[in-house]
């Protein structure tokens, strides 16, 4: 089991949270044009995530807590990269969605 993803049984963060960055990260990925939206003159976020009632990410495919995954997962943007399982962001996300908290990773 060492190759067990937790985030694959969560998306949580993708159904929390605003998931924005500058605005060039999105070309600079290969991210269909499609699945951003402006925030300001300076940043996109993926769609879905900039309005809060029905917050969910655009990319997130699957059933939030059961089986999830990422659309565009070799393409994802900075601040999808950056929530590790088990971190704040990952336990506040987890919380809002009524799941349990996980243990972060031990580092390296």
């Amino acid at each position: 089991m060492a190759d067990f993803n937790p985030c694959q049984s969560c998306g949580a963060c993708c159904a929390h949270f605003r998931v924005s960055f500058y605005w060039a990260e999105a070309e600079s990925l290969g991210l269909p044009a499609g699945l951003t939206e402006p925030v300001d003159p300076w940043h996109a976020c993926m769609k879905g995530t900039g309005r809060r009632a029905g917050l969910r990410c655009i990319a997130l495919q699957g059933e939030i807590g059961r089986e999830v995954g990422c659309s565009v997962y070799p393409q994802r943007p900075s601040p999808c990269r950056e929530v590790e399982p088990g971190d704040a962001h990952c336990l506040k996300a987890r919380a809002a969605h009524g799941l349990p908290a996980l243990a972060q990773r031990p580092g390296p």
